[in-house]
């Protein structure tokens, strides 16, 4: 087993506390807040209940202090949102930290923006690698306590080049991982952009009128969102292609993950397949435009996407219609800290300057 520092101590980062405590790894947990961090010091661990069961994980350490939590640890876990892995990374960057690092999720990008915020401290570069999406249906609806509806059955991971002692950690503490060859494979694999985006820009009204009263994957999944969705993945999977990826459709990726039945046979009927999935169901629509179904899946999915496009010279019209629209309806310029292509370190006219870095 495993000594592993969990940096993020919100759902899913409580999550990876529950289940890996169960699973018998050592857990050190790290959040920058201290009063995100107060509640669970005072019970002295994570509550957590669902599908993890219930009860209390007690990690060995919880801490703000970063080089503190780190110290003694063989892996890094990031579960942060993900317009938090520059950030992160220029920390463990400037404490010259060289331990395995898994992203848990990458989302889209995720390991290349790391490694190029990494790269600008001119610190040595540990090995990196990074899931699609996180491995967990969580909520906190509790200071103390993590509510977990869904654990991923299978989710692609990847490492950069050079990664293969976090890509072996990442299998060991998930042992559902799907390893895929690179990591533009998991970038693309990344179901929240298509899962999020279109419902998020098209329900942008009742967002504001009801502060996110409705649930978002059955009452905000009409037929029309998931025309917009079906689309959308369309032009996700051609990305893919242009990069020598065969990746399955929106429906039978969530099949994979576990967060839409097995038993659903329609891969074409989006809507009923996303809302008959147990994980989901409940889960309320976003409060306001400050949520992170916008500042994480435009500025930290969406863009990158296009990125992605431009390079492989795919057309992408859906995709560059709904940031558009995202960036005048909420009035963010998410390029402005999301992920462009100078972000993820590589030329975005320049083919051979991605593939360079995923690839070796």
């Amino acid at each position: 087993m495993s000594t592993v520092a969990v940096l993020g101590a919100g759902a899913g980062g409580a999550a990876a506390v529950a289940e890996l405590s169960q699973r018998g790894h050592s857990i050190r947990l790290w959040n920058r807040s201290s009063e995100t961090l107060r509640p669970y010091r005072s019970i002295g661990g994570v509550r957590y209940d669902g599908v993890l069961g219930t009860g209390i994980a007690i990690p060995k350490l919880i801490s703000a202090d970063l080089a503190e939590v780190v110290n003694g640890a063989d892996v890094i876990l990031i579960c942060l949102p993900t317009f938090s892995h520059a950030p992160i990374a220029r920390e463990l960057a400037r404490i010259r930290c060289i331990l395995p690092v898994v992203l848990n999720p990458g989302h889209t990008g995720g390991a290349l923006e790391f490694r190029q915020a990494y790269a600008a401290i001119h610190a040595q570069l540990p090995p990196i690698a990074e899931f699609s999406t996180l491995t967990y249906v969580a909520r906190k609806y509790e200071a103390d306590k993590t509510s977990v509806t869904g654990k991923a059955n299978s989710v692609r991971v990847a490492a950069l080049p050079n990664g293969q002692a976090a890509l072996e950690y990442a299998r060991q503490l998930y042992p559902g991982a799907s390893v895929v060859s690179d990591v533009l494979a998991s970038d693309l694999a990344n179901v929240n952009m298509v899962l999020h985006c279109p419902g998020a820009v098209l329900g942008a009204a009742w967002v504001e009128a009801t502060s996110g009263d409705f649930t978002f994957y059955v009452q905000g999944m009409t037929s029309g969102v998931a025309r917009v969705m079906s689309q959308l993945d369309a032009e996700r999977r051609s990305v893919a292609a242009a990069f020598g990826h065969d990746l399955p459709s929106l429906v039978e990726e969530m099949q994979a993950i576990g967060t839409i039945p097995k038993s659903w046979s329609d891969p074409h009927d989006i809507a009923g397949a996303v809302s008959s999935g147990e994980a989901n169901r409940r889960i309320k629509a976003p409060d306001s435009f400050e949520h992170r179904y916008y500042l994480e899946d435009f500025g930290h999915g969406l863009l990158p996407f296009l990125q992605f496009a431009q390079v492989a010279d795919v057309k992408t019209p859906v995709a560059q219609s709904l940031y558009e629209l995202a960036t005048a309806a909420t009035g963010t310029d998410f390029a402005a800290t999301g992920r462009t292509a100078a972000r993820m370190g590589f030329d975005v006219n320049s083919f051979d300057s991605l593939t360079r870095i995923v690839r070796g």
